[in-house]
Order: structure tokens, then sequence, then C-alpha cells
């Protein structure tokens, strides 16, 4: 869990913090009659997803997390969670017994199954719509993550948490308006990021074959990156040059606007799909923008 404004919350000498903040809202929303219960158990996640070495960063932040959390456990965990909860997907079936439940932190012994405890499973993929259905056999009332994973292409912007805007500028280009082999080209890609996150990554997809100058390797030119900018004070901890594409790692962006540049030279010819343009939150995936990236045609000569 993360606020927006994330950065300017922590007063520690006001006895403030993001992970005060975290807790409270646990403790008074699921109290609240508008606040849908379906997402009780994602808030708790989050909550317990702040914590390092498993506590949070300040006494106030664990006080209040033990009464949220014991309130919380009241409130929807009250009995443990024991037996197998059956899972059905068509004609596929998995039981899954909770004697086998893997803790994934730690909890307060007091509160029953441990906080983190869970059971995961997948099916595969069905050809034609299907329902799903899940059936609990035992004590308890265990919480369910239903997730679906599909490769699919990308027509449109999607963005949840980042925007963004990719623009590209001729370098150098023999005729105007097409691409030959040797043109270079600059690629500015502008983001705003709607909360404080750490560790992000900015993936950018080049044609195959083609080369991210900058890297200092023979055959590179330092005069066609020169002219290369970025905007914002973010920088990033470690660039990668690779051969499918430009990547940018940040271990801190706060909420805002930033740009980063970079120059490809254009190696060989060919009609080339591309894949999106992509930046994600790295230790919170669902947290991430993605941009199309139209068809790139480059001619010989």
């Amino acid at each position: 869990m993360s606020f927006s404004t994330e950065k300017q919350d922590y007063l520690w000498w006001l006895m403030v913090s993001p992970d005060l903040n975290s807790v409270r809202v646990l403790r008074l929303l699921i109290d609240d009659p508008s606040f849908p219960a379906a997402d009780a158990g994602r808030l708790a996640r989050g909550a317990l997803a702040r914590q390092a070495e498993g506590r949070w960063k300040t006494t106030l932040a664990n006080a209040w997390g033990v009464v949220a959390l014991r309130h919380f456990q009241q409130r929807y965990e009250k009995d443990p969670v024991n037996g197998a909860t059956v899972v059905k997907l068509g004609a596929q079936e998995k039981s899954l017994a909770w004697a086998n439940a893997k803790s994934h932190a730690n909890g307060d012994p007091t509160l029953g199954t441990p906080v983190g405890s869970g059971l995961d499973t997948g099916f595969s993929w069905p050809a034609a719509l299907t329902p799903l259905s899940l059936q609990h056999a035992g004590g308890g009332k265990p919480w369910a993550f239903v997730t679906s994973r599909a490769a699919l292409p990308l027509e449109k912007p999607l963005f949840a948490g980042y925007s963004i805007k990719r623009t590209v500028t001729p370098v150098e280009q023999k005729n105007s308006g097409v691409w030959q082999r040797g043109d270079t080209y600059r690629v500015k890609l502008e983001i705003d990021a709607q909360a404080d996150m750490t560790w992000v990554v900015v993936n950018d997809p080049v044609p195959a074959g083609a080369t991210v100058l900058g890297s200092g390797l023979g055959g590179d030119s330092a005069q066609l990156a020169s002219g290369e900018k970025k905007a914002g004070w973010q920088r990033p901890a470690f660039e990668e040059r690779a051969f499918d594409g430009f990547r940018a790692y940040y271990s801190y962006v706060p909420k805002g606007k930033f740009s980063i540049e970079y120059t490809v030279r254009l190696n060989n010819p060919g009609r080339f799909e591309m894949p999106a343009t992509r930046v994600e939150a790295m230790y919170a995936p669902e947290i991430f923008g993605e941009l199309p990236v139209e068809k790139m045609e480059i001619k010989a000569q």
C-alpha cells in the first residue's frame, strides 16, 4: 500500500508516517459501511507489506498496527482456517488442504491463522467460456484472490499508476519520412507517476538488430548521443542498452513527471513488429503503464 503524498507524509517529529496512516486506514475503513468488504483483505495485505523485518518503522505505527490487525481478525478472521478448499474450472478440479498452508509473513500468534498464510494453484486457459467455482469445506472463511493471465496484443494505452508519452525524432535520416539502414533517431519518454514508488523500471523496445548508442563500445558514436536530455531530478540507478530495447532502473520515483531520452542507430532492413513500452514498479507489478508502439519499416538503402 502506498499514498500519493507518501514523501510529504513522513513527519517523524510529529509522530506521523505513511506506515501509521496505512494501519489507521485499515482500522477505520473496515467499520465504514460504505467501504466494500471484498477489499478489506487487500487493504490488510497492503499494510502488512509495508513492514520490514516483521515490523513497521515507528513505535506508534506498530501500536496502531496491533490494534488494527486484531480488530480486522475479530471482524473477518475470528475462526482459524482448516479443512480444504475445492477449486473447479470446468472439468479441471483441485483440492487445497489448509494443513499445507505456508506462511509468507510473521503474524501475531494470538490471531489464530498466521497473517500471510496461504495456498496457491493454477489452471490452463480454457478453450471456451468456463465457470470457475470455489467451495470451502472446513472451519474459517479464507480469502480468495483470482487473477487471469493471457498474452494479448495491446491495441490502446493501458495506464494503471503510470502514464507514458513516447516521441520519436530523427537525428540522421537520409530521406525524410523513410527509415533506412544507417539512420539514427532519438526516443523521448515522458512519464507521469501517480504515487511515490521505489524501484521502477522503464522498458522501451528497439527494432531487432538496432544499436542503442551511448555504451562507449566500438562502433558507438558519442556525438550522436550527446544531445540526450533528462527532465526531473530522478536519475536512473542503472541503464541497460540491450539488443531488444532500452531499460532504465530507478531506485526511487516520487509522484510527478519526469522524462528520459536515448538514441538508436538502425542496422537491419525489414518490417518490425514492436512490443509495448512499459513502466512498472518492480515490487508492485500491478502498478504499471503500457503504451503500444507502431510497426517500423526499415529499407536497405
